[in-house]
């Protein structure tokens, strides 16, 4: 009962007034990274197994699996009540490649991006946009600037970021106002603490901890020994 309550339980995030469940789903896994994807069948069952048991807000990115991910949860999208789900997406990343990661910012790479990922997922707007990693060759305003545009022409509800910088949330937040910042945080990704979690809240941004069983090692020993484990620690890059 317990858990029940406390998957169904809802919060603010952030201080704009986006409201999410409490948990929620990134999917980037049911189309395979770090494991073997799902069948379509069976990836379309684990996201309305998890709306069912009052999970609302769903995390996908333009970069999982080549656009493969949106266009998945696109077809699961069509079986829910779209207005109760919270659609988290990402644009920036040209190539999920740790080893050489390429980021883009561009203000009209962010509306293809957008635009793009809007006719993926067969929906009029996404509640949650975040830059995935922060191109540091474009001045954060300026990626900042197209996206409060496309908050303003309704086709994006909230912004967010991802692995930003303290001074990189601070002069994207002056632009328009940061809802979420998505980040590791987990027993041994602690260094969020120090700067970054009191600079959201005293900004009053919602964080949304990625890896808080860093990456399945802290999943049991069942976990550990059924999954390939690739060190979260690869993932870092900062703007």
């Amino acid at each position: 009962m317990a858990e029940a309550q406390r998957i169904h339980t809802r919060v603010n995030l952030g201080s704009q007034g986006l409201v999410v469940s409490k948990l929620g789903l990134g999917c980037m896994g049911l189309t395979g990274n770090y494991n073997d994807p799902l069948t379509q069948h069976q990836a379309i069952s684990v996201i309305k197994y998890a709306f069912n048991n009052g999970i609302t807000f769903f995390d996908t990115a333009d970069v999982y699996a080549a656009n493969a991910n949106e266009l998945l949860l696109a077809k699961a999208l069509k079986q829910l009540p779209r207005d109760k789900i919270q659609l988290a997406t990402k644009f920036g990343v040209l190539k999920l490649d740790f080893a050489n990661l390429q980021v883009k910012g561009t203000p009209e790479y962010v509306r293809s991006c957008c635009e793009a990922s809007l006719k993926r997922l067969g929906v009029e707007y996404i509640d949650l946009y975040y830059q995935h990693r922060v191109d540091t060759s474009v001045p954060i305003e300026q990626t900042m600037g197209e996206l409060k545009k496309l908050v303003e022409e309704g086709k994006v509800k909230y912004i967010g970021l991802s692995e930003a910088s303290p001074d990189t949330i601070r002069r994207a937040h002056a632009v328009h106002p940061i809802t979420a910042l998505q980040i590791e945080w987990s027993l041994w990704a602690r260094d969020v603490e120090d700067e970054i979690v009191p600079l959201c809240r005293e900004l009053g941004i919602g964080i949304v901890a990625y890896s808080p069983l860093g990456g399945g090692f802290f999943g049991g020993k069942g976990v550990v020994e059924t999954l390939p484990f690739v060190s979260s620690l690869v993932l870092r890059k900062r703007g």
